[in-house]
């Protein structure tokens, strides 16, 4: 009757660690949803076109780090868009074509012109 009794007792700790386990795999799937709504609200939408310029991420700097050296090699064209997030880029000055994933890529803005600059004139506060 002990050993009888010692085969129950295995069998609902075993019920018991069974459920446990399914508690913990439930919670682990509902922390990876969370995290994943959390992240893809925080990632940027990147609407990249065919035509537009844009610079390329060069990720083989990382073995030679330069503090004043960019990463981003400028500029390229998007001369097509291709499935899954990839871009055919052209080099503008070469015109060397590469395939890269648009990632890599962040739109190129050449900077501010000269009629677009905000102008602020300073008064004489001794004039008061």
């Amino acid at each position: 009757m002990d050993s009888r009794m010692a085969g129950e007792k295995r069998l609902l700790q075993l019920v018991e660690l069974e459920e446990f386990r399914s508690k913990a795999y439930a919670n682990a799937n509902l922390y990876k949803e969370q995290m994943k709504k959390l992240h893809d609200k925080k990632l940027i939408k990147r609407e990249l076109e065919v035509g537009d310029k844009v610079l390329l991420y060069r990720s083989r700097l990382k073995l030679f780090p330069r503090k004043l050296k960019s990463r981003w090699e400028e500029p390229y064209a998007i001369i097509e868009a291709l499935p899954n997030g990839a871009f055919a880029i052209a080099h503008e000055t070469s015109g060397a074509t590469l395939r890269v994933n648009g990632h890599r890529l962040k739109k190129y803005n050449r900077g501010i012109k000269e009629h677009e600059k905000l102008t602020s004139h300073l008064d004489d506060p001794t004039e008061v």
